[in-house]
């Protein structure tokens, strides 16, 4: 294994390191930092929780030097404010021996103060696709000394709608620089983004894209409705222990919904995040979950990309991903650091095919258990479960026929899997042909 001696970081940084107590680099650390050092554009595949932001924020500030200038250097662009405020953390602890100037910049607040940060002068800036396009656009950022761009969760920036403020920032950069990508999945507009805007990238890729992090033990549960969801998870809370618990939601409704069914009886223990809350309690809230004020975590899939959260003990998805690849990023938030994670996965009958999709996705099965006899099951149905019509309520997928008062303690025939090898593999691709892809969007959140 190299040492970070070996991969010719300055002393700065190498002192930093030793304060974060950071001392072997990751594979894609190893792999990456020599890649930009060169110079050439790279594009990094990776999973998340695989140390991406020291694979390129060591190789670039190595390349900075003292300068007065006002305007940028260093651009990186991530898709959400939580990664804007990580990744800055993260510059600010590596650069404490070095001379650098650094900022962050995110749609959701007042973008004035925004103004008055970059006026000041900057070497590397760190923002949201929406923010830096509306800053460019006002005439306060010039970007016309970039030298390195930085794409970090390209994919997902994508996926969420910032297309159109990519291209067009793409467009209004130098055309000599380096491009540094990293990504978890290489979709279309990954390709078609690296193709028209990359000169010969170095290809880097650590995990193959879609394989579950070895340290995670996944099991899934097949449970009838929404009311013995919560019921298995009071279970889980109260007589499993679980430690420290990030719960995945679809959708904000039903986080909002969720966090006042658990507020109860677990209080100061629980908190929630997802896009309608404020900024500043959103950080409030990922900082007592980091720090183990609270134990339970309530998120929509805002946190599933990029956030550095250690020490999560089990991830539960309590509704089914939108699409299959988002699975691999939100049980990724266990497992990290090499340590070991557990995830759980609740479904409805009638979303066979999306645990198979995933299934696909990840080339293994995800082990199926019982719901414990503990459980009480509900015969209560939430308005959504009711009307079969209100499939965008749920997620977009089509709505579970469930009988109601139906036991789930024994497996129903049809999620009864046993490893058939190569021919189970062979059926579910040829009934499914693939994995579903994401549809294009085009509007974009700040």
């Amino acid at each position: 294994m190299k040492s970070f001696e070996d991969l010719k970081i300055n002393k700065p940084q190498l002192k930093a390191l030793n304060d974060m107590g950071i001392i072997n680099p990751t594979p894609i650390q190893e792999k990456s930092i020599p890649a930009v050092n060169s110079g050439n554009d790279m594009v990094g595949l990776a999973q998340t929780g695989t140390g991406k932001t020291l694979a390129y924020l060591l190789p670039v500030l190595k390349s900075l030097s003292f300068s007065e200038q006002v305007h940028p250097r260093v651009l990186i662009i991530v898709p959400t404010r939580e990664l804007v405020a990580q990744v800055v953390s993260v510059a600010k602890q590596l650069t404490t021996y070095q001379n650098v100037r650094i900022a962050g910049v995110y749609g959701g607040v007042n973008i004035n103060p925004q103004k008055d940060l970059v006026s000041e002068g900057l070497d590397i800036l760190v923002a949201t696709p929406g923010r830096l396009f509306d800053l460019a656009v006002s005439g306060v950022l010039r970007l016309a000394a970039i030298q390195k761009l930085v794409l970090d969760e390209v994919d997902e920036m994508l996926f969420i709608g910032f297309r159109p403020q990519l291209l067009n920032i793409l467009d209004i950069l130098p055309k000599k620089r380096q491009n540094i990508m990293f990504s978890a999945t290489i979709t279309e507009e990954v390709d078609t983004l690296i193709q028209s805007f990359f000169k010969s990238p170095k290809k880097i890729e650590i995990v193959p894209v879609g394989t579950p992090l070895e340290k995670i033990e996944q099991k899934g549960i097949a449970i009838p409705n929404y009311k013995t969801k919560v019921n298995y998870l009071h279970y889980l809370l109260i007589q499993e222990g679980l430690d420290k618990v990030l719960i995945f939601t679809k959708n904000k409704k039903i986080a909002d919904r969720l966090y006042e069914e658990l507020k109860e009886f677990f209080g100061e223990e629980l908190d929630l995040i997802h896009s309608n809350k404020s900024q500043n309690y959103r950080f409030q809230a990922i900082d007592k979950f980091q720090e183990g004020k609270i134990r339970i975590l309530i998120a929509t899939d805002i946190v599933s990309r990029g956030m550095d959260i250690l020490g999560v003990s089990h991830v539960i998805n309590f509704d089914a991903p939108s699409y299959p690849e988002q699975y691999i990023h939100r049980i990724g938030r266990t497992g990290r650091a090499r340590k070991s994670g557990e995830a759980i996965f609740l479904f409805v009958p009638g979303e066979d095919e999306a645990v198979l999709e995933i299934e696909i996705l990840m080339q293994t099965e995800i082990p199926l258990e019982p719901l414990p006899k503990e459980v009480m099951i509900s015969n209560e149905l939430m308005p959504e479960e009711k009307d079969n019509t209100s499939e965008r309520e749920i997620g977009g997928r089509e709505k579970p026929k469930i009988k109601s008062g139906e036991a789930f303690h024994e497996k129903s025939e049809k999620n009864k899997k046993i490893n058939l090898g190569g021919s189970y593999k062979r059926e579910i691709k040829k009934k499914y042909k693939k994995p579903k892809t994401r549809p294009p969007k085009t509007k974009g959140k700040k």
